[in-house]
């Protein structure tokens, strides 16, 4: 699996492996199958794993540091995240999470990105986690908190950073707006951008894409199935879009899309995963997986073969923006196997 390497910061695979359904996003994930998942991914090259406290209340970090216990620590990236500190709550143990995710209320999240909650909250992911350092460090969704992420938390994480206690420092977020900023006016390496720059969305190519690339930041792309529409080769009839229920204007835009995907021997799913990969300000693809067999399907789309004669269609069709889009990936990834 190729790895691209951001112009600060640590390489990452192409495809990444996300662990919020390994903290039981909204269902039940065995133990066994968590393992699965992950293993399947490491087999299949995948060397980048992010977490976060929130996934679960320390649930995915804690399965996903026991699944890469037995892997050599200088062959995977892993990236956490701080802003929801996880403080014990024994009042609401007997409730279910309202966050959620499938797991006992047995902590609450505390919004803090402020120097001692940041400390604390990477503290606690190391435990969890198992590792004595991560390589990549977000703050996790800002969105009502831009004065204090974007001063006392950015300078915690870069003053982490310069002590060599990470790699690389960013913020992860659900808006391209914000990320624009972070990347604009603070002292960030990374910034994953979850849903934005998608088949159906574009609103990260507006402003972000191109300043991160002018600074020389990468970008991550998450969620680019937009939480269900463009997981399947057809939209269903009950598709979710960002976790709702998608209207119908988007689920024909995404039987367009389909459409189109077809005529040139391509899935919805694959064309999903490669469109963000063209981009030269991106430098891998997050997608979660809650099972062996979810991440063996994810590394078989990154693998199929996408001509560029769908992207030439799409933009003519008008639906994908044209002129914002470079060179085929594979002519600008740099490095080679992890």
């Amino acid at each position: 699996m190729r790895s691209r390497t951001p112009a600060r910061g640590p390489g990452l695979t192409e495809l990444g492996l996300g662990a919020a359904q390994l903290g039981n996003l909204a269902r039940t994930t065995s133990d066994e199958d968590a393992l699965g998942a992950v293993d399947a991914a490491w087999d299949a090259g995948v060397r980048y794993f992010d977490t976060a406290p929130h996934y679960g209340l320390g649930l995915s970090e804690r399965r996903l540091g026991a699944a890469l216990a037995r892997r050599p620590r200088a062959e995977y990236t892993v990236s956490t995240k701080v802003g929801r500190l996880l403080v014990p709550s024994p009042e609401t143990a007997h409730r279910q999470d309202d966050g959620g995710f499938a797991v006992p209320a047995e902590f609450r999240r505390s919004w803090d990105f402020g120097r001692d909650g940041i400390l604390r909250s990477l503290e606690g992911s190391l435990e969890r986690l198992g590792l004595d350092h991560v390589d990549v460090v977000y703050l996790h969704d800002p969105d009502d908190h831009w004065q204090q992420a974007s001063t006392t938390g950015v300078d915690t994480l870069v003053e982490l950073r310069e002590q060599g206690v990470v790699k690389a420092v960013g913020a992860g977020m659900n808006q391209a707006a914000m990320l624009a900023e972070f990347v604009r006016r603070c002292d960030v390496d990374l910034v994953m951008v979850a849903g934005r720059h998608t088949l159906l969305d574009h609103s990260a190519q507006d402003e972000l894409l191109p300043l991160a690339q002018e600074r020389g930041v990468g970008v991550v792309a998450a969620a680019v199935y937009n939480s269900g529409l463009l997981a399947s080769d057809r939209p269903p009839a009950d598709a979710t879009y960002d976790y709702l229920p998608a209207s119908r204007e988007l689920t024909a835009r995404a039987a367009a899309l389909a459409d189109v995907c077809e005529r040139h021997g391509v899935t919805l799913p694959q064309a999903a995963l490669a469109h963000p990969l063209r981009h030269p300000a991106v430098v891998s693809v997050v997608l979660g997986a809650r099972d062996a067999e979810q991440s063996r399907t994810n590394a078989r789309r990154l693998s199929a073969h996408v001509p560029e004669a769908l992207w030439t269609e799409l933009a003519d069709l008008g639906l994908l923006p044209t002129g914002r889009d470079d060179a085929p990936a594979a002519s600008r990834a740099r490095g080679g196997r992890p």
